[in-house]
């Protein structure tokens, strides 16, 4: 597709972890994207996101991102600063991420507008459910989603009846 593409990251199997993916529930349940924007569900799929990378005009990432902060803290990588080759591993499955990113941009396939919007995780062992300090964090994910897609002008407007921040 060409447009937008918001991709959900994680793993909801290994607690904060999944904050990606429940950012994309959440944004699937309360805003309806314009039919220029899809919302994936990347989970930890790894090379097999490559089409949906290459073929969006615009890519934003939601994923927990461990840049050694206080959990719970959301963080904004804009295109220049998500890595791509060897570097600080970010997230537990960003290996795979980040041969991803590096594949589409030798093959000149990446996208210009790239943004991770991301959090903090504090617990990443077995289990479900996000801990409290990354849950609060998602309605900012979301609110930053929206904001961006609007700053890139595509449209995504609110469910009727959806509660909003």
């Amino acid at each position: 597709m060409s447009g937008a593409v918001v991709l959900g990251l994680g793993n909801p199997l290994m607690r904060d972890d999944g904050v990606g993916l429940a950012a994309l529930e959440r944004l699937r349940a309360e805003w309806e994207p314009g039919p220029d924007v899809g919302f994936v569900d990347g989970g930890t799929w790894g090379m097999n996101l490559l089409p949906d990378i290459e073929d969006a005009d615009a890519l934003i990432l939601l994923d927990a991102v461990n840049a050694g902060v206080e959990p719970g803290r959301p963080l904004v990588l804009e295109r220049e600063e998500v890595p791509r080759f060897l570097g600080l591993k970010l997230s537990p499955h960003q290996i795979d991420l980040r041969e991803v990113l590096a594949l589409a941009e030798l093959r000149g396939a990446l996208p210009e507008r790239v943004v991770v919007f991301g959090v903090q995780p504090g617990l990443l062992a077995a289990g479900t459910g996000l801990t409290p300090p990354v849950a609060l964090a998602v309605d900012v994910l979301v609110h930053r989603v929206v904001q961006r897609l609007a700053a890139w002008g595509y449209a995504c407007d609110p469910v009727w009846g959806a509660a909003h921040a």
